[in-house]
């Protein structure tokens, strides 16, 4: 009787284990840059670059533990090794969903990502509209940020409205005769310090066609990390080895188009970015891309990019961007 009820704890044990869930998820890629500015008295540059991700993600039931490794080169940490970025808990209890740690709140035109300790957010929905209510720790001189989010969709149109303590932030986004609009406003409570883009995109002829305006008021500095550039000024400005970081100022719009298409199995992408400055400073990018799928399962890819100033010459340059990047 001992032996069979010692047989049953064990696999009673064992069912629980088999419960929880581990995975393991990532991606690596490779860059060789070469930087060729067109001020003679700068020297061009030359530049290996690495970037590394791990996520691993512990699972059971409806609760889950995310963390997020990187190790990249151009952050240039003091250690050489791997720096925790992402890292919560995940759950619910009844029909809120919780979730408590830092995380990346994801990238748009007008605003850079930010990761911080202490984050609290918590969300359920209640007649088709989602209500999301995120918080986060004071500093001892600070009481946090809160924010509350109201979303859903009427008629075709995706709203999103958020409430924030020096501020408020708009969503539109809707789908006409396949041709796709979104709007962001990111309205300031200090003065001439609102954001804004609108971006239209949809595919003729197999060609996929995205532009967007992004205009920032007189005391307001557009930041977003996306497809128009790179603009989150979180690399150094000595980095040359970086194709479209570029830092912004006060005042200054940014806009872009971007074409791509499928040939003979790469897909090709142009991008011109323009942004202009209130002191006349104009900058153009052009940026153009060829990406390959290799059967070694990395993908190969080649970018030549442009810029030019209009006013000064210390940013001029032509860079060749060479990466091999692989996930899984």
């Amino acid at each position: 009787m001992k032996k069979q009820l010692l047989i049953a704890a064990v696999a009673a044990t064992m069912t629980t284990v088999s419960m929880a869930d581990i995975s393991i998820t990532g991606g690596a890629k490779i860059n060789y840059t070469n930087t060729d500015y067109e001020l003679a008295t700068k020297n061009d540059a030359n530049a290996f670059n690495h970037d590394i991700d791990l996520k691993i993600v512990g699972q059971s039931g409806a609760t889950k533990v995310v963390i997020v490794m990187a190790d990249e080169t151009s952050e240039a940490a003091a250690s050489n090794a791997f720096d925790l970025e992402d890292r919560y808990v995940s759950s619910s209890v009844g029909d809120v969903n919780v979730k408590v740690g830092a995380w990346d709140n994801g990238n748009d035109f007008v605003s850079a990502s930010s990761r911080a300790d202490g984050k609290f957010s918590a969300n359920t929905t209640i007649s088709g509209v989602k209500v999301v209510y995120d918080a986060s720790n004071g500093n001892g001189t600070t009481t946090g940020n809160e924010t509350v989010t109201v979303s859903g969709s009427m008629g075709g149109v995706n709203a999103s409205y958020k409430q924030e303590s020096t501020g408020e932030e708009i969503k539109l986004s809707t789908t006409v005769a396949g041709v796709s609009l979104a709007y962001h406003a990111d309205n300031s409570d200090t003065t001439n310090s609102d954001r804004s883009s609108i971006e239209v995109s949809g595919e003729v002829s197999g060609i996929k066609l995205a532009y967007v305006q992004i205009d920032a008021d007189t005391s307001a500095t557009i930041e977003g990390d996306t497809w128009a550039g790179d603009f989150e000024n979180t690399i150094a400005a000595a980095n040359a080895s970086t194709t479209d970081a570029y830092d912004l100022s006060q005042g200054q719009d940014v806009a872009a188009l971007k074409a791509s298409m499928a040939v003979a199995g790469n897909t090709v992408a142009f991008t011109r970015t323009d942004i202009d400055d209130v002191t006349g400073e104009d900058t153009t990018i052009n940026k153009f891309a060829v990406t390959r799928p290799l059967a070694s399962g990395a993908t190969f890819e080649a970018t030549y990019t442009s810029i030019s100033d209009d006013k000064s010459t210390t940013t001029d340059a032509d860079i060749l961007d060479l990466e091999l990047a692989v996930k899984f």
